[in-house]
C-alpha cells in the first residue's frame, strides 16, 4: 500500500475561519470605497458562499440582487478592480492579527513537518492571501513549509471542480492515495473527491455546518487541542493529530 506522504490543506475556513470576519468585511470596505451602497451582512454572505471565487461571487451578487449593474460598461474590469481593493483590505486585516489560525492548525502543521510529511495548499483564494496568512500566523518562514501553494486562478475552474487538487497533486508528483486532504466545505469535499482524494477530513467552519459532506472519511468541528474541551471538536474526547490522520489514511488504503 502507498504510505501517507503529504497533507493538502484548503485555506479559507480550514486553516483560519476567514470568511465572516475577514473576507466579508473586506468586500464591504471595497464597496464603500467605490461609492456603492452594497452591504453584505452575515446572512447574505452565507448565501453568496455557494459560489467559489471572489470575482465570481461579485458577479453572482449582481446577477441575483443588482441585475441593473450588469449593463455597466467594462463590467469585467470593474469587478476585477473591486476584487483587488477587497484583497488589499483583507490583507490589512490579516496583518492586524484579526484572523487567527483555527484550533489545532499550528500543532498539526508542526507535527507533520517534524515527521517529514510534505505540505501543500489547494484553494480558490489568491496566492497573496495564502502567503500573508501564513506569514502573519507563523512567521516569514512558514510559506516555505508548503512545497506547493495551488491558489487562485492557476486553474480555470474553481471548486467544486477538482482542477486545483489535480494541479497540486501534479506539482507534488504524488498519487491521490499518498495524501490526506483537509477541507471545511461541501464544495471542497466535491473537489477533493473529484480528484480521487478519498482520505478526506472535514473541519466544519462558521458557515458550513449545515452542508452535505457525504464522501468525507471523517467530519469534526475542529482539529482541537489536547486538554482544551472548548477548542476540541474531534467528537471522541481527543484531538486530530498526525496519528489520527495516519489511521484515517490507513483505514481507506490499508496500512502504509
Amino acid at each position: 500500500m502507498v504510505p501517507l506522504q503529504a497533507l493538502i490543506f484548503d485555506v479559507d475556513g480550514t486553516l483560519a475561519d476567514t470568511e465572516a470576519d475577514g473576507h466579508r468585511p473586506a468586500f464591504n470596505l471595497a464597496f464603500q470605497e467605490a461609492g456603492l451602497d452594497w452591504d453584505w451582512d452575515r446572512a447574505l454572505y452565507g448565501e453568496l458562499l455557494a459560489v467559489t471565487g471572489g470575482k465570481e461571487r461579485i458577479r453572482h451578487f449582481l446577477e441575483r440582487w443588482r441585475p441593473d449593474e450588469l449593463e455597466r460598461p467594462g463590467l469585467t474590469d470593474f469587478i476585477a478592480g473591486l476584487h483587488r481593493r477587497k484583497t488589499h483590505h483583507y490583507l490589512e486585516l490579516l496583518r492586524s492579527g484579526a484572523i487567527p489560525l483555527r484550533p489545532g492548525v499550528r500543532r498539526l502543521l508542526e507535527e507533520a513537518r517534524a515527521a517529514g510529511l510534505r505540505l501543500a495548499v489547494a484553494t480558490t483564494t489568491t496566492p497573496e492571501n495564502v502567503i500573508t496568512l501564513l506569514e502573519c500566523a507563523g512567521g516569514a518562514e512558514w510559506p516555505g513549509w508548503f512545497e506547493v501553494i495551488a491558489a487562485g486562478d492557476v486553474v480555470p475552474a474553481k471548486k467544486p471542480a477538482p482542477d486545483i487538487f489535480h494541479y497540486a497533486l501534479d506539482r507534488l508528483g504524488l498519487p491521490a492515495a499518498a495524501c490526506v486532504a483537509i477541507e471545511d466545505s461541501a464544495h471542497g469535499v466535491r473537489a477533493a473527491l473529484g480528484a480521487d482524494l478519498r482520505a478526506l477530513l472535514v473541519t466544519v467552519s462558521t458557515y458550513t455546518g449545515g452542508e452535505d459532506f457525504r464522501g468525507a472519511a471523517r467530519v469534526v468541528a475542529s482539529l482541537g487541542e489536547p486538554g482544551d474541551p472548548a477548542a476540541n471538536g474531534a467528537g471522541e474526547g481527543d484531538c486530530i493529530d498526525l496519528a489520527a490522520l495516519v489511521a484515517l489514511h490507513g483505514g481507506i488504503y490499508g496500512p502504509g
